[in-house]
């Protein structure tokens, strides 16, 4: 567990240098593509001009900025740190990995969407609060959990050898 632990925070910490800190090329191509990719599927879904550039309209007076700390990356980013530091074959890792980035885009556009509609039938502020920072954090998060516990009872490794 220790040797689990302590690899997790290092694959955490190469990861968010080497794909999300502006510290390369790498890094700002991933995650202005990935921005783009979650604004062409989130426009599929809006109203018509909704979607400018990275700003949805909620409101003459109210916007959301879809930017790189909504793009998606950042949880996926967690997962594959759990996948890549538990004891597991690398083609198994290499496929939950791919699910987890599919899964993961799809449910942070779900989860987008969500907040743009409580906020646009609610209240405004008060209700873009509790439904991005409270209830579209726990998606992601209930999402990730999800994704790592099946990754590891698809697992050829068992508790033991953990």
């Amino acid at each position: 567990m220790k040797q689990f632990v302590a690899l997790y925070f290092l694959f955490l910490a190469l990861l968010f240098v080497f794909f999300y800190a502006p510290t390369s090329a790498v890094s700002d191509l991933l995650n202005e593509g990935q921005t783009k990719l979650t604004l062409y599927f989130l426009n599929m879904f809006l109203q018509p001009e909704q979607l400018q550039g990275v700003d949805i309209w909620i409101n003459p007076h109210y916007k959301i900025i879809i930017n790189k700390a909504c793009n998606g990356v950042i949880p996926v980013l967690f997962l594959f740190a759990s996948i890549l530091a538990y004891p597991s074959k690398i083609w198994h890792k290499v496929l939950w990995m791919g699910i987890g980035y599919v899964l993961f885009s799809v449910v942070n556009v779900v989860r987008i969407l969500l907040v743009v509609y409580v906020t646009q039938t609610g209240e405004g502020h008060a209700d873009f609060y509790w439904s991005h920072d409270l209830l579209g954090n726990s998606l992601l998060m209930l999402t990730g959990l999800g994704l790592f516990v099946a990754f590891i009872k698809t697992s050829s490794r068992t508790v033991k050898d953990f």
